[in-house]
């Protein structure tokens, strides 16, 4: 007689597909999840294991301040994502420094955010209790005709010592 290995699996083992998922009503067409949400969070209920992005608008604010708070050499694959403003940090507020600024976010935006209209760059330094210790804030306003015509702020801190 020959040796027979049978194996025997339970259905309930093999999950839902992601398909399924929207059919069945688990997760409402308005709510399909279209990028990771940064930082990342762990997901809740039935939305997967991190929290994501479920409207365009949203998904593309966050991929700026990810493009703005990036240096030139962080991204894998990509040397020159960002716009490389951390070698900046200590000339933001001065004529000069802002005007590399803009043209950094500029050509990086144009890169790799094209859909991104750029509007008004500002920025702000407040000294602590010493002048050896900054937050430098930079506040830009920016549109994405192809979504909306509404203007939108993005603000990022950045923290200077010297």
């Amino acid at each position: 007689m020959a040796n027979q290995i049978a194996t025997k699996y339970s259905f309930k083992s093999v999950g839902i597909n992601e398909s399924d998922r929207i059919i069945d009503g688990i997760i409402p067409p308005n709510e399909i999840p279209i990028g990771f949400k940064t930082p990342l969070e762990p997901g809740i209920n039935n939305h997967g294991l991190f929290k994501m992005h479920t409207a365009l608008a949203d998904q593309i604010h966050d991929n700026f301040r990810n493009l703005l708070m990036t240096n030139h050499g962080e991204r894998l694959g990509f040397f020159d994502f960002g716009a490389n403003l951390e070698e900046l940090v200590h000339e933001l507020g001065s004529e000069s420094g802002d005007t590399k600024a803009i043209s950094r976010i500029k050509v990086s935006t144009t890169k790799y955010l094209p859909y991104i209209e750029l509007d008004t760059f500002e920025t702000s330094v407040e000294h602590h209790d010493n002048q050896h210790v900054a937050k430098v804030k930079i506040r830009i306003t920016y549109k994405v005709p192809k979504l909306n015509n509404n203007i939108k702020a993005m603000e990022v801190t950045m923290y200077v010592t010297g």
